[in-house]
């Protein structure tokens, strides 16, 4: 009757992840999707207390979690909107991380007597976690701006790559074979380099879909580590986490409009670009708050293309404000959202639902794209990358065939820039040169404050 009870029990947090991964697939429901996940995480963390009949090194345990709670709560609850993705990444990698150690520690305490499917299954829990937990401190360094967001490539580097991975192949095979620490280990090590090798040469605009593919491994690892320690809710957990980590990737590959395999390593085959002359002097429109009011108070249509800046500025009420104004003034107004736009799937959409905008609004990229040759107005928040034309007219460049809004094809083009200064992807926008392009320099939050003031005085 017991083991009943507890089966149940864990068939209920089950479906609580279940049903957390389905809220998370809508904006509207998103919210109590995030706590039911969170009281799945929590039911299943209480029953582990309970199932076992007996716990060694309980201190210990208890510590572990105080300290992960003293850690995790006050970073979660204090993270700035523009922080979130970098803390995604470690939050993803350190998943990666603990799932490998536990099928380290497992290993060395049960070698003598484990089965090849067991073998197996370790192997796969260390090889996939050390490889998402030094991949994700990469993202990290990369989305913090710590190192290079262009892609990192040497002489011989792709042959280095497949070296390694040949090395962790082999290395395996030794592991199932030659039961031993040094073994795993040195499997341990490999793993954590080809990580590192493995996101290196991935550029900046192509990062979201880095995170998505981690977050996937992340979660087969979680699953493999679940037969290792003989949990079914590890790996139900790590099944969901896997399989739509995996379905989001290549929708978002799709998406930017190239294969998996030319996002990842794209960067290897890539033709050089030529340099600009460091001492060419391009003549730009720029503009003053009261000359954007102005335009925006005359249009029919106004299509507001939000991006990282905006997160940056912490604009997104001063937005939504700007946008209510000329909705009550008879003026369309419509978001378009990019599906990478940001640092992170879903980025601008968390930024927009936090300010309250109607879901009803945001348009995707293949929805607002048809509409731009009827729009009088785009104006562009710090979304650099995802309107840049060279998507589209410069081969060889780190975001060429990705599909991109079309602001070019809009009457008139609004863009809040701080400086001159290229996107994440490191490339020069030529949209900015365009003679429809007026440039609005500083802050995006007081420069739409201004605005805003301006659109009421007329």
């Amino acid at each position: 009757m017991k083991d009943l009870i507890f089966s149940l029990i864990g068939l209920t947090a089950g479906v609580l992840f279940i049903l957390a991964l389905k809220g998370l697939s809508h904006p509207k429901t998103a919210r109590r999707g995030n706590l039911l996940g969170a009281l799945g995480a929590t039911v299943a963390i209480i029953l582990v207390f309970f199932e076992l009949e007996k716990i060694e090194n309980l201190g210990w345990i208890i510590g572990s979690i105080a300290f992960g709670l003293a850690v995790g709560v006050p970073a979660a609850r204090k993270v700035q909107m523009t922080n979130m993705p970098q803390l995604v990444a470690l939050f993803n990698g350190v998943g990666g991380g603990a799932a490998a150690l536990v099928a380290i520690v497992e290993y060395l305490k049960h070698s003598e007597d484990m089965t090849v499917a067991f073998l197996i299954f370790t192997v796969f829990t260390v090889i996939v976690g050390c490889v998402s937990f030094s991949g994700s401190i990469v993202t990290f360094l990369k989305l913090q701006e710590l190192m290079t967001t262009r892609p990192v490539v040497f002489p011989g580097g792709r042959f280095v790559i497949a070296a390694t991975l040949a090395s962790v192949l082999g290395v395996s095979v030794w592991v199932v074979q030659d039961t031993g620490t040094n073994p795993l280990l040195i499997l341990a090590g490999l793993s954590l380099l080809f990580g590192i090798l493995f996101v290196l040469p991935v550029g900046g605009a192509d990062v979201p879909i880095v995170i998505s593919l981690l977050n996937a491994f992340t979660g087969l690892t979680v699953a493999a580590s679940g037969y290792v320690l003989d949990s079914t809710l590890l790996i139900i957990a790590g099944t969901l986490v896997g399989a739509s980590g995996t379905i989001l990737t290549r929708l978002m590959a799709e998406a930017m409009g190239r294969s998996l395999f030319g996002t990842l390593f794209g960067a290897f085959t890539a033709k050089p670009q030529a340099a600009a002359a460091a001492d060419e002097e391009r003549p730009v429109k720029s503009g003053s708050p009261e000359d954007v009011a102005i335009l925006l108070n005359y249009a029919r249509r106004v299509v507001i293309v939000p991006g990282f800046g905006l997160a940056v500025a912490q604009a997104q009420h001063t937005v939504r404000e700007m946008a209510d104004l000329l909705i009550s003034k008879g003026i369309d107004v419509a978001y378009g959202i990019h599906p990478v736009a940001g640092r992170m799937p879903g980025h601008m959409n968390v930024l927009l639902a936090e300010a309250n905008v109607p879901y009803e609004q945001l348009a995707e990229m293949d929805e607002v794209n048809p509409t731009f040759g009827q729009t009088d107005v785009a104006i562009v928040i710090g979304a650099n990358d995802v309107v840049n034309p060279a998507a589209e007219t410069t081969p060889g460049c780190p975001i060429y065939g990705m599909p991109i809004l079309k602001v070019s094809d809009s009457a008139n083009i609004i863009f809040l820039k701080r400086s001159m200064r290229p996107g994440f992807a490191g490339i020069e926008n030529e949209l900015l040169y365009d003679p429809k392009t007026t440039l609005l320099f500083g802050d995006a939050k007081a420069s739409l404050t201004k605005v805003v003031s301006a659109l009421k005085g007329l």
